[in-house]
């Protein structure tokens, strides 16, 4: 089973990158869509107890946030693959400015994250770490993680 957890600024193209390679096969779990704590857990723990597969698509700047995850899934003997989303802050308010209604983050939001963002690592937990890079035209590279 895969517990992936995305990282990276609002505005890098988490949910769109969840869209094209997951949503038909792992659980979308995300606060923007679930609005409390209490509702992600339940799901987390539904889809622990379910064995089904999940994707966490938060911002989860720090190590502090991503442990959460991390330790329920391993306790729930599930593999962790974390996806680390190029956070360019000029980049991301350029895309967030095209957004309208309730996905447009404030710029205080945005910025607020990109000083928190740990950049992750393997000592973490995670069995598997990828960079995702927006490239030209909307299309995403993933690269194998370099520590």
């Amino acid at each position: 089973m895969q517990a992936i957890i995305f990282i990276g600024i609002q505005a890098t193209g988490k949910s769109t990158f969840y869209k094209q390679n997951f949503f038909n096969t792992h659980v979308h779990i995300s606060l923007d869509l679930l609005r409390t704590r209490n509702r992600e857990q339940v799901f987390l723990q539904a889809c622990c107890q379910t064995r089904q597969k999940f994707v966490v698509d938060n911002t989860n700047p720090t190590i502090e946030e991503r442990q959460r995850y991390i330790k329920l899934a391993h306790t729930s003997k599930y593999e962790v693959i974390g996806y680390y989303f190029e956070s360019k802050i000029k980049e991301a308010l350029e895309r967030n400015s095209f957004r309208s209604g309730k996905s447009l983050v404030p710029e205080k939001g945005i910025l607020g994250t990109y000083h928190r963002l740990e950049v992750p690592s393997l000592d973490e937990g995670f069995d598997q770490l990828f960079y995702v890079r927006l490239a030209e035209e909307g299309i995403f590279e993933v690269i194998p993680w370099k520590s």
